[in-house]
């Protein structure tokens, strides 16, 4: 029980991120819904695709997972337009730039260490 506890707790700091965050915000100021109700539902809907993420890491290395997760990014933008357009890019702009830090951060971190 312990392990689980320190696991879990140690999982539930991990996916708490300003990307996270971002989301969150974006799709609160758009959607007058509940962000307490999105977050929870969100969560329950998201074990899956978490679980499926872990199969792909597993098998098919970070690449395959980043690419799984711009095909999510995008998959959120296509949602968020039924709520707004502005949400929709929103997230996009979201997406995208953490896109082009995976692609940035091996250089930038190359550059500082050598």
């Amino acid at each position: 029980m312990t392990n689980l506890l320190i696991s879990s707790i140690a999982f539930g700091l991990f996916i708490v991120c300003p990307r996270m965050a971002g989301m969150m915000h974006v799709i609160n100021k758009h959607s007058k819904v509940s962000i307490l109700r999105t977050v929870i539902t969100g969560t329950i809907l998201s074990i899956p695709l978490l679980l499926g993420m872990v199969f792909v890491f597993s098998h098919f290395g970070v690449w395959g997972a980043i690419i799984v997760c711009v095909g999510t990014d995008f998959a959120a933008t296509f949602i968020m337009k039924e709520i707004s357009k502005k949400a929709a890019l929103e997230t996009l702009i979201i997406a995208l730039f953490v896109i082009i830090g995976v692609k940035i951060a091996p250089l930038i971190s190359g550059l500082i260490v050598g």
